[in-house]
């Protein structure tokens, strides 16, 4: 395939050393830190300090999650064998198996935007074809899925928590390995801080951290693709390139909030590129010109995208189940 693009983002689409340490220090460094500081309030000062701590804590975690994630695109560092084990490391963090979670995120940037392919590594979406057809259980099924509660306060549970712990045959003895072992180190774990903090501060102060950087993270990957304008086509009209620069947002934030999401909403670079480490992200969006014309986010936008339910494949973009009601020929309300 002729990627013109390819030569362009190339300088981009280096690991740089001094960077990525700069990351670790920012990022899983003050996480582990903070720990022990979390245990001491929650045990001699009170819980609303532990409530307080818990929100950089949550941000340090959730930069250590973008670390986590740049290791299984192989792009933090040069040097293959240093993405691995750091990525199996943060994968402990985190609780996400690294093998088993590279693999379905590969999947997911191979057919994001495609609706042939969908189900692996991306929100559930449904079009409002397939929503009128389904099943009423189904249907209320879905709309309960897609309310902002169950995406944003259940959603992180299910994704940090239960999901990665599961696996079937069908996965390669490679990820199974990768599941188990992971399961494993994470009940040593857990155990372990259990007996050296107590059960119910360990549960405490996890679940707050899984609240608030689970749904912070869970947010920021709703909104880099669903999103009024974004892109959906089927398998054979789909493109990488399109559905990179289309259907994957720049999210346009505040610069202590990009930093804090570890620059994941430039994720039309990412789509783009995801050999671009998250610390060249925005020198690669201001420096090429093949990014200056993609949907652009603003924090409002992203508040509101949550309301988006259906793809409309003939008005070709996505609508709340309100509007889905409406025929094709009426205009949608603004």
């Amino acid at each position: 395939m002729n990627n013109p693009w390819r030569a362009d983002v190339a300088p981009y689409a280096t690991p740089d050393r001094g960077r990525a340490l700069l990351d670790l220090a920012t990022s899983v460094v003050p996480y582990l830190l903070l720990w022990p500081v979390m245990v001491w309030a929650l045990n001699d000062v009170s819980f609303w300090l532990t409530l307080a701590l818990a929100v950089p804590a949550s941000v340090f975690l959730l930069r250590s999650f973008i670390v986590f994630h740049d290791c299984g695109h192989g792009s933090f560092f040069e040097a293959k064998a240093a993405n691995t084990w750091l990525g199996r490391f943060t994968g402990l963090l985190v609780m996400t198996p690294y093998a088993s979670w590279r693999h379905s995120h590969a999947v997911h940037h191979a057919t994001a935007g495609d609706l042939d392919r969908r189900g692996e590594g991306d929100v559930p979406t449904m079009t409002v074809a397939e929503f009128n057809a389904a099943s009423r259980g189904t249907r209320i099924g879905y709309r309960i899925f897609r309310s902002p509660f169950v995406l944003f306060t259940l959603g992180p549970l299910w994704s940090f928590t239960i999901q990665p712990r599961l696996w079937n045959r069908s996965m390669s003895r490679r990820i199974r390995h990768s599941v188990w072992m992971t399961n494993v180190a994470v009940a040593i774990a857990v155990t372990g801080m259990c007996l050296l903090v107590g059960w119910q501060q360990f549960l405490i102060i996890q679940g707050l951290l899984i609240l608030f950087a689970g749904g912070a993270g869970v947010w920021l990957f709703f909104v880099q693709h669903q999103f009024e304008d974004t892109y959906w086509e089927s398998s054979d009209t789909w493109t990488y390139a399109d559905a990179a620069l289309r259907g994957s947002s720049y999210l346009k934030l505040p610069q202590p909030l990009q930093w804090c999401s570890g620059n994941i909403g430039l994720h039309h670079v990412h789509h783009l590129s995801a050999r671009v480490p998250n610390y060249k992200l925005q020198a690669a969006h201001d420096g090429l010109d093949v990014f200056q014309q993609v949907p652009v986010l603003t924090v409002w936008d992203a508040l509101k995208a949550p309301r988006l339910k259906l793809w409309d494949e003939q008005r070709g973009r996505i609508v709340t189940f309100r509007e889905a009601r409406r025929p094709a020929a009426e205009p949608l309300a603004a």
